[in-house]
């Protein structure tokens, strides 16, 4: 497993990360034995960067990693998590002093450490880029030794511009993938120019692009791919990437083809991969086997230039219209 710089902070991270969204709740049932054994199996396999929030699962994602990390001791992965989705309503107000602390406090506790290595804002509302007090706010925990370095999780590429302007922001966790090409038109490189790590969630277009699927796939009812088709819950950019489900589908035949060593989906994170201003990719995994597999993509050789060029091309006509402007 090969490492990258993940920014400004000095530290590493492994090109693969751990999205542990899955093992805390809005992807159906997973056992607990079963997250235990994804989150050991991606340690094993040299993940050194983890990425949870403080809503997944009310909290069960990070107390799960706290327990996992107590029980094999040794050196810490970077763990990064979330704050401000607790709230009833988005509103900036919400992102108050007063909350910050609370949730700050709380996956301290969960985590069970004294500071956390992130915190990233998870998606709060497009104006509060333009409320240079929050940012000054999450500086106050930083020097209270709180957390080492804050971020933002963002759904739009202009969140993720604006974000950057702020000194202090030294991540921007973003959707990425053969799906979701806009990030790299702009936003990279001006991440890469003030050297702000980049973190590409949802590589698999919530598992679309594993090539899996079928019209008539059921997922359970407390799956988001099931409750979230229409932006029921939250963005509906961050199921199925914003594709509606039958065009991503046909899109997937096209790409089918194209895939070489490797299984579609290490093929997806191969391809992330090829851009050098990502700092990781964070797949989920709900058992020690998905993460396995995830971890072997980064073994895959480099996807050749007309390979590169095929897929965008199949983004240009299949999945731009629906996608490309609105995020």
């Amino acid at each position: 497993m090969r490492s990258r710089e993940f920014g400004r902070t000095g530290r590493g991270v492994s090109e693969i990360g751990f999205g542990a969204w899955a093992i805390g709740a809005s992807w159906g049932h997973v056992d607990e034995a079963d997250a235990l054994a994804a989150l050991n199996a991606a340690l094993d396999c040299g993940m050194t960067f983890i990425d949870t929030a403080d809503v997944y699962g009310d909290g069960r994602s990070e107390r799960l990693i706290a327990r996992v990390l107590k029980e094999r001791g040794g050196d810490r992965p970077f763990v990064a998590t979330k704050a401000g989705r607790r709230l009833p309503v988005q509103t900036v107000g919400g992102y108050s002093r007063e909350n910050l602390n609370t949730w700050i406090d709380r996956s301290l506790r969960n985590l069970e450490v004294d500071r956390l290595d992130l915190v990233q804002l998870h998606c709060p509302p497009t104006d509060l880029y333009y409320h240079a007090e929050v940012f000054g706010a999450l500086d106050d925990l930083v020097k209270a030794g709180k957390i080492a370095s804050y971020g933002v999780s963002v759904e739009r590429v202009e969140e993720a511009l604006k974000a950057i302007e702020f000194p202090g922001v030294v991540s921007v966790q973003i959707i990425f993938n053969i799906f979701r090409l806009r990030p790299a038109d702009v936003f990279f490189n001006q991440a890469t120019r003030r050297n702000v790590a980049i973190i590409a969630r949802v590589p698999l277009a919530s598992g679309l692009l594993a090539g899996k699927f079928k019209p008539d796939t059921r997922f359970e009812e407390t799956d988001h791919r099931q409750f979230n088709r229409h932006g029921e819950a939250f963005d509906v950019g961050e199921t199925f990437s914003g594709v509606p489900y039958d065009v991503g589908l046909a899109a997937v035949e096209k790409i089918r083809p194209l895939v070489g060593s490797g299984s579609m989906a290490q093929s997806a994170l191969r391809w992330i991969l090829m851009f050098d201003a990502v700092s990781v990719v964070i797949p989920g995994a709900r058992n020690a086997a998905q993460a396995r597999s995830n971890a072997e993509a980064a073994e895959l050789p480099p996807l050749k230039p007309e390979v590169m060029t095929e897929l965008k091309a199949i983004y240009d006509r299949d999945i731009r219209p629906h996608v490309h402007q609105r995020w």
